[in-house]
């Protein structure tokens, strides 16, 4: 029985040494992948070759390409850690890109609404079973499509609005221990929360979104277990297939945007989880002077503290 247990106990400190020792080889790996990437870009840029798109595909939601990342962030937190002002700045980058995109895409939560007028109106006032827009080419849809469109308008909101809403701290929040707690330790409790929720949260979508977006894209249709040489022999009958298909007849048939929507939703989460931690470290490190530093909030003019203390 004390045989058994030891081999067992061996079988897994060798399996954590195997793990260990592949991670430590695939973040040495990610320096030549991302030299050979960047002096190399027609490999996976060039879509005019059919191969290239493959392995634009393949490496997209590769292992390679996640280290190469793990690499990217790390020699950046270091050289922040090193030279603050660096991090800072990658920060307020980071934040605001955040807000321009945000800010910008806050405008289809109008153009929805207008739309849905129009719609009633078309409908109700004018009984038209169609609504035709443009200039010199009209563009002319039944208006349950348009009514189906709404949905890419709230689409748009969420997934390219969200950051955005991080940042101007407009997130609902349930707050059980949080408030009580020292400054440091929030600290403390906003960098576990970047690296061990929103890093694997947006990981995970992003892995799952990227192949789930490439199949609705091309076809031969890619898979997350296809290897780089089977994807490239792929290649051959290679072709764009872009999903047109609607939920009716007659409904808005450009749901292959909402696949692009959850990719850019996961980058976007990314990247704020990299800005959050960043921030988060820099407020620990500096004390409770630099909170909020650099932070560009909305505001509402003079009378702000009144409006929000109503609601």
């Amino acid at each position: 029985m004390q045989d058994v247990k030891s081999a067992s106990l061996g079988s897994a400190f060798s399996a954590i040494g195997n793990g260990v020792l592949w991670v430590l080889q695939n973040l040495a790996e990610a320096f030549y992948n991302i030299g050979y990437a960047v002096t190399h870009p027609m490999l996976w840029l060039n879509w005019s070759d059919k191969e290239a798109v493959m392995r634009f595909v393949y490496y997209g939601g590769s292992v390679e390409f996640f280290f190469a990342v793990t690499v990217l962030v790390l020699v950046l937190t270091a050289f922040g850690m090193w030279h603050r002002p660096f991090m800072w700045g990658c920060v307020r980058v980071m934040e605001g890109f955040a807000n321009t995109v945000g800010r910008f895409f806050a405008w289809a939560g109008l153009l929805m609404v207008l739309q849905q007028i129009v719609i009633v109106f078309m409908q109700r006032i004018f009984t038209r079973p169609d609504i035709v827009m443009g200039f010199g080419i009209p563009m002319q849809f039944d208006i349950s499509w348009y009514a189906e469109q709404l949905k890419l308008y709230n689409a748009l909101i969420v997934a390219l609005c969200v950051t955005y809403t991080f940042v101007q701290g407009g997130h609902v929040r349930v707050d059980l221990i949080y408030a009580a707690v020292r400054f440091r330790t929030k600290k403390v409790i906003d960098m576990f929360g970047s690296l061990f929720f929103m890093v694997p949260v947006a990981v995970l979508v992003w892995m799952y979104g990227w192949f789930f977006l490439w199949r609705h894209l091309i076809v031969p249709k890619p898979s997350a277990s296809d290897t780089l040489e089977r994807l490239v022999a792929k290649a051959r009958a290679l072709r764009w297939n872009v999903e047109t298909i609607g939920f009716s007849p007659s409904g808005f048939s450009a749901y292959f945007l909402f696949k692009i929507l959850l990719v850019a939703f996961a980058g976007l989460v990314f990247i704020q989880a990299i800005a959050f931690f960043y921030r988060s470290w820099l407020e620990f490190v500096e004390g409770q002077d630099s909170e909020n530093k650099y932070l560009d909030k909305d505001t509402l003019g003079e009378g702000e503290e009144a409006f929000e203390g109503v609601h």
